[in-house]
């Protein structure tokens, strides 16, 4: 049974490389043994070629300064840090807050049973992120610095060890997500702000990278020395690396001490938190008014707050909201030094400036694409909406008016930090907007026209239409290639002449004049369209 049960986990994880949901059935033999091994290329090619880069960067300096257990601490410390983020979301719905847990609860199997086999997917999943660095690292110090019984063993333990660190303490942050997550309300804009807050720090930490281990290799005994006085527990993980027995006891008591604790405040709660149905509110009925809204306005409300209900909707198709007031705020900081930067490379070309300035404003739009998978969206609840008393057009406007103003807002916002610098001209800043409000348009307007023209209505995650549609792939890479156009056209050729007023005029005008031609068929055959799927 423990076997089944495994396999049942490791199954739901890797349901994508064996289910199309698209197409609502199973992929091929071919198709999935395809997709197996483009994931293995990328775990072992991708993920731990960059880690092997890393460890050949570092090992044979600190081995040569000495302090091989700091080479072992630092990948280490790295290896746990990307096995308990890969896991821990993994960990916190497959082992507390899976879907089966009613099912697997009321057949004759016992609890144990099942924490087993929820512990042991846990534990591979850690272990492929987290042996994606110590693997590497271990094979580095073999090859470059000592490969003897006592670095063999030293390293195999050391790689064992972490993965089960890895595992537990990816199951207490799971418990401590789980227990979080049924007290929460608003759990999407949550997720979107902790994956925001990653997606920063690891851009961060990637551009830091380099300057960061430059420095570390050249004062490495120093920060050895201190993370040996201040930071004992760290420096008996690296010499356990390194095969010292008496850091390898130490290391490996202290772990199956932690994983024990684990598994008994996990079996205490475990039944407890399987069985929640999460908070609910006890309200008392009031009697009040309910305030009629007009067509236009619920039909509105109702895009908003699909839109805000769903992670993946926004992180996918909203990452502009978030885009434009940090690239505003950036430019009321650095605004001054690029604008001076960018006359010295373009001297020679009056204008351009604010031209890429008004390219990257309307890059920055282009982040969002609401509109594109909106009619996919739908799926099998379109009826609803087609059974109402309202004109299609009613409905499609409510999903234009989304897009318009969820990048108009913070465009308008971007537009004015850079006023406030009173490095732009205003007029020059006023057509840029003009343009930007124009691209915009454009982008609902063509997403919302791909969307109709490529529906995709029987899908079983909404993923489907959000990530794995083309008519999200075209808007998106068509409105990078239009502005990137419409940049190259000035910076590249002599149209740059006609000065920035008569070009991006002339742009600007184009790109009305498709709008309308996009609002003209989405009014009368995409109406058309919409009533009949």
């Amino acid at each position: 049974m423990l076997k089944v049960l495994v396999k049942k986990q490791l199954m739901e994880i890797f349901r994508s490389y064996f289910y199309n949901a698209k197409k609502n059935k199973a992929y091929s033999k071919g198709a999935t043994a395809a997709y197996v091994v483009l994931f293995v290329m990328l775990m072992v090619g991708v993920l731990g070629g960059i880690f092997t880069g890393m460890a050949l960067m570092i090992c044979k300096p600190m081995a040569e300064a000495e302090v091989e257990w700091f080479y072992f601490a630092l990948m280490g410390l790295t290896a746990i840090l990307l096995g308990a983020f890969g896991s821990v979301f993994n960990t916190f719905s497959s082992l507390y807050l899976s879907k089966d847990n009613d099912l697997l609860l009321s057949l004759p199997i016992q609890v144990s049973v099942i924490m087993i086999s929820r512990l042991m997917s846990v534990y591979l999943m850690g272990l492929m992120y987290s042996g994606a660095v110590t693997l590497p690292a271990v094979i580095v110090y073999w090859v470059t610095v000592e490969f003897s019984v006592k670095a063999v063993a030293g390293g195999i333990l050391y790689l064992v060890l972490i993965s089960i660190f890895v595992m537990t303490l990816s199951c207490a942050l799971g418990w401590i997500v789980a227990k979080i997550s049924l007290r929460l309300k608003h759990k999407s804009f949550i997720t979107v702000i902790i994956s925001l807050a990653f997606f920063g720090g690891y851009y961060f930490i990637s551009f830091q990278a380099q300057r960061l281990i430059s420095e570390l290799l050249a004062n490495a005994a120093v920060y050895g020395m201190q993370v040996k006085s201040f930071a004992y527990p760290v420096y008996l993980l690296g010499m356990s690396g390194t095969g010292d027995l008496g850091a390898l006891f130490v290391v490996m008591a202290a772990v199956l001490v932690f994983f024990a604790v684990m598994w008994l405040m996990m079996s205490k709660s475990f039944l407890k938190i399987a069985t929640s149905t999460g908070k609910t509110e006890h309200k008392v009925y009031r009697e009040k008014t309910v305030k009629c809204k007009s067509i236009p306005t619920a039909l509105l409300g109702r895009e908003v707050l699909h839109f805000t209900s769903s992670p993946n909707y926004m992180l996918n198709c909203g990452l502009g909201i978030i885009l434009l007031p940090v690239a505003g705020i950036a430019f009321l900081v650095k605004g001054k030094g690029l604008c001076m930067i960018l006359n010295q490379v373009f001297w020679d070309r009056p204008g351009s400036v604010m031209l890429i300035l008004c390219a990257a404003l309307c890059a920055l739009a282009s982040m969002n694409d609401m509109s594109a998978p909106s009619v996919s969206l739908e799926g099998k609840n379109l009826w609803l909406i087609q059974s109402l008393p309202i004109t299609p057009w009613q409905v499609l406007r409510a999903k234009l008016l989304l897009h318009a103003g969820l990048t108009g807002i913070p465009m308008l916002f971007c537009v004015i930090c850079m006023a406030v610098t009173g490095i732009c001209p205003w007029e020059q800043l006023l057509l840029s907007f003009v343009l930007g409000l124009g691209f915009l348009l454009l982008m609902a307007l063509s997403g919302l026209f791909l969307g109709l023209k490529m529906p995709n209505l029987n899908w079983t995650s909404e993923l489907a239409p959000i990530k794995q549609s083309a008519c999200v792939a075209v808007n998106l890479f068509g409105g990078f290639l239009y502005t990137l156009l419409f940049a190259a056209g000035y910076l590249m050729t002599d149209l740059w002449k006609m000065g920035f007023a008569g070009y991006t005029g002339i742009f600007t005008g184009i790109t009305f004049l498709l709008c309308l031609v996009l609002y003209r068929w989405l009014k009368k055959k995409g109406s058309q369209i919409l009533a009949e799927l």
